[in-house]
C-alpha cells in the first residue's frame, strides 16, 4: 500500500521509517515509510504504542491524506522463520522505502539498525517518540498490522487475533495449548516451536 502527492515541491524530503509486530508470536511483520509535508502539519503526533486504538486510527486517516508520500510494506511468517525477526524488520522497511515512488533526502529509522538502502539512512533510539515522520510511520504500520491480523481472526478461529493481535497473551497461550499453532504462527518463536516439538496438531 503507498501513495505520492504530486504536488509536493521545494521541501525537505525526511522520511521517517518504523515498524510494527516484532514480538507477536503470530503474523507478518510490518513496516511503514512516510514522509510528512511541513505545509500540512498533524497534530497529535506521537509513538503508536502510547495511542488509543480509536485516536490511531484517525491519526493514519490524517497521515494518508496529508502526506508527501507513504508506503506500507511486509516480511511473511515464513521469512521470519528463514531469516530471524530482526532481519525480516529491516526487508520490511526496506521494501516500504522502496515503495514510496520518490527519493527522500534522508531516511530516520527507529530503533538501533537500518535497512539496506540506496539513501542516505540514520537510526534513532526511541524515535518514535522524537521525530514525526518516525511517529507518523509507526501509527501507519501498526493500524495496517492491526487491521491484517483482525482480518485473520476470521480466517483462524478460536485463537483472539482480533484482541490480542498474535502477541503472548494469556488468552492467546491458553489457545495455543487447546488448538495447537496454526499457519500463521512463527515457528520459531519459542512458545509456538515448544509446542511443535510436542507434536500438538498444526
Amino acid at each position: 500500500m503507498s501513495r505520492r502527492n504530486p504536488s509536493s515541491q521545494a521541501v525537505t524530503l525526511l522520511c521517517g521509517v518504523d515498524e510494527a509486530g516484532r514480538g507477536p508470536l503470530a503474523g507478518a511483520v510490518f513496516a511503514a515509510a512516510v514522509v510528512l509535508d511541513p505545509r500540512y502539519p498533524i497534530r497529535g503526533l506521537a509513538d503508536s504504542k502510547v495511542l488509543a486504538e480509536p485516536v490511531r486510527d484517525k491519526l493514519a486517516e490524517r497521515i494518508k491524506s496529508r502526506a508527501i508520500a507513504w508506503a506500507v510494506a511486509s516480511a511473511s511468517v515464513e521469512e521470519i522463520d528463514t531469516i530471524n525477526i530482526l532481519r525480516a524488520s529491516l526487508l520490511a522497511m526496506r521494501r516500504a522505502v522502496e515503495a514510496l515512488g520518490m527519493e527522500p533526502e534522508e531516511v530516520c529509522v527507529d530503533g538501533l539498525h537500518t535497512p539496506d538502502i540506496a539513501f542516505k539512512c540514520r537510526a534513532i533510539v526511541k524515535g518514535d517518540s522524537l521525530v514525526k515522520a518516525i511517529s507518523a510511520a509507526s501509527i501507519l504500520a501498526k493500524t495496517a498490522r492491526d487491521a491484517e491480523m483482525t482480518r485473520l481472526d476470521e480466517r483462524y478461529p478460536g485463537y483472539g487475533f482480533a484482541n490480542h493481535k498474535g502477541y503472548s497473551t494469556p488468552e492467546h497461550l491458553a489457545a495455543l495449548k487447546v488448538f495447537g499453532p496454526c499457519e500463521i504462527h512463527r515457528r520459531s518463536f519459542e512458545p509456538v516451536h515448544v509446542l511443535l516439538q510436542a507434536d500438538l496438531p498444526f
